[in-house]
């Protein structure tokens, strides 16, 4: 079944379309702001195609705003890696790249202003207290001793705050809202508080950091964003969201609106629990093949276009909590490589066979398609020697009614070659299979052979011109769908441990310069790409982007 590109829900396009039809919107900005404290996630990827993908289709502006309120656990590392994965999503964003800390200035005169209107105030209290003070949900708040101060001596403490004369936990910035008030976000949320930290953008001049709740509506407002989305987490923000801009001097008033977070089967996307994975070595660095990150999708083999297609298909609804089936991502990997991936042939688990009927010295080339249904993919050029590869379970020496391949006696085509026949099976002193011998039907090439019907089609490396390559073949990172679901356990216990198999096969001459990045069908096998870390021991390094069968598209014909 095949996806329009339109037909997935997506309610805030909707939303937009509606608006500017009536004539409430002129145009739309919109904003993707990440913190550069870890690598971006399909999590992530999902609201960046949104925000970026609202202002192609309206014709409006996406702004990469950095909220980096939090130097301690901020790295230009991470923004280096955040800009080159929307880059390579296929997006860009309007004018230079932007940073919450470019606001400082503004931020901490609007503090100011709050203090003087009566609406902040410096708290002495503990964060333990600050905490004990805010009530429950069911229990109103207990407004802080210290609520009551003037605004002369708020502005007072506040600069001292700025200068450095706190240690850090000694005093915060509070805005003054209402300590009975039914969302625990208004009970006098913290604005400001202190952190001897070194910024990556302002170096030491600051020695107080915003919180992301003051900072993110004002950001927007700044920057004359229309739509602020954001994921479900935030709705009860909302109204604090509003209460700053009502009450502050901001030239825009945004609008906040918030859509379902995606939950992947077998992922999780906790920024926490991915670094976890890789502090503990459990895999290879954030852009670990089997990672969510986007730059491990990459590296897997996954394609701008496929990630773009997958998070169009999930569509945007405000329903939570559901679960996305994996297949789904892994069937708009396979449709776009099976139209764009050029094929080759690659033995992973080699067998020898010997040819026994042509001259040792014996070499022809078949010159091959690039792509079955596309010219601009050239040619391919296959040597047949007397030796050839084949996989070793594409033999069977008892084989069952239905097995269309080798077997002692049996016949098999070599794929784009000719059909060849078992004579006989060559084994060591302990009965293990060592070689084939087998001879060739030389009248069969590109025709059936006289009065014989061949079923079995196999693929084949010759011996003497094969790529020596290193493959990764890689699954689920973990056996449950959903491995974080259970609070009280440990999401390590449902860890896959044959998620990453590695094997060393031979590949055809054309693999031999591959491009890092550059992805293959290997025909019969699945979709790969060449890594663009690693050629290990003179081999080539190959992972498996995903297999040949589509379980999804399977699953939406049946429905």
């Amino acid at each position: 079944m095949s996806v329009d590109s339109h037909s997935a829900p997506n309610f805030i396009r909707n939303q937009v379309r509606e608006e500017i039809e009536a004539g409430r919107q002129d145009t739309i900005v919109t904003r993707f702001p990440p913190e550069p404290n870890g690598f971006l996630h399909i999590g992530h990827a999902k609201s960046i195609c949104l925000n970026f993908g609202l202002a192609e289709q309206f014709g409006g502006q996406c702004h990469l705003r950095f909220d980096d309120t939090n130097p301690a656990k901020e790295e230009q590392a991470y923004i280096d890696a955040i800009k080159a994965d929307i880059t390579w999503l296929g997006f860009e964003w309007d004018g230079a790249v932007r940073y919450a800390s470019d606001y400082f200035d503004q931020l901490y005169a609007w503090a100011q202003y709050l203090v003087r209107e009566g609406k902040a105030y410096v708290d002495d209290l503990s964060p333990d207290e600050i905490r004990e003070y805010r009530g429950t949900l069911t229990e109103s708040g207990t407004p802080s001793p210290y609520r009551d101060r003037t605004p002369d001596e708020n502005l007072d403490l506040l600069e001292r705050m700025r200068t450095g004369e706190f240690v850090e936990g000694e005093k915060v910035l509070r805005a003054k809202i209402d300590m009975a008030a039914s969302n625990i976000n208004l009970r006098d949320p913290i604005l400001y508080r202190v952190r001897h930290a070194h910024h990556h953008q302002t170096g030491d001049k600051w020695k107080i950091y915003p919180s992301y709740d003051f900072t993110h509506g004002q950001s927007d407002a700044i920057e004359g964003v229309t739509h602020s989305i954001c994921t479900l987490e935030f709705e009860d923000h909302r109204p604090l969201y509003d209460w700053f801009l009502e009450n502050l001097p901001v030239p825009a008033k945004p609008r906040q609106i918030e859509f379902a977070r995606l939950n992947l089967a077998h992922t999780v996307t906790s920024k926490r629990k991915l670094k976890l994975l890789v502090d503990q070595g459990i895999v290879d660095g954030w852009d670990d093949p089997r990672m969510p990150t986007i730059s491990g999708m990459r590296r897997r083999g996954y394609t701008p276009g496929s990630v773009r297609k997958f998070c169009e298909m999930i569509g945007v609804t405000r329903a939570d909590g559901g679960m996305v089936d994996i297949a789904m991502l892994y069937h708009a990997i396979r449709s776009d490589l099976e139209d764009n991936a050029p094929r080759a042939m690659c033995v992973l688990k080699p067998l020898k066979v010997v040819l026994t009927n042509l001259p040792e010295d014996h070499q022809e080339t078949f010159e091959v398609a690039g792509h079955p249904a596309r010219d601009d993919m050239g040619v391919r050029h296959l040597p047949l020697t007397r030796e050839v590869w084949i996989d070793h379970d594409d033999f069977m020496e008892e084989p069952p009614k239905k097995f269309f391949r080798l077997a002692p006696g049996k016949e098999v085509r070599l794929r784009n070659a000719y059909v060849i026949r078992c004579d006989e099976v060559i084994k060591d002193t302990d009965g293990e299979i060592q070689e084939l011998r087998c001879s060739v039907d030389l009248d069969t090439l590109g025709k059936n052979p006289e009065g014989r019907k061949v079923k079995g089609v196999i693929h084949w490396v010759s011996t003497a011109h094969a790529v020596p390559v290193e493959v990764r073949l890689y699954d689920n990172l973990f056996q449950v769908e959903a491995p974080d679901r259970d609070r009280d356990g440990d999401f390590l216990e449902h860890l896959n441990p044959e998620s990453l198999r590695i094997v060393e096969g031979y590949a055809e001459p054309s693999l031999a310069d591959a491009e890092p990045e550059s992805r293959y069908q290997f025909e019969r096998v699945g979709y790969f790409c060449a890594d663009r870390h690693e050629c290990r021991d003179g081999k080539r390094v190959f992972n498996r982007t995903v297999g040949l069968k589509d379980g999804w598209a399977k699953a939406q014909k049946k429905g």
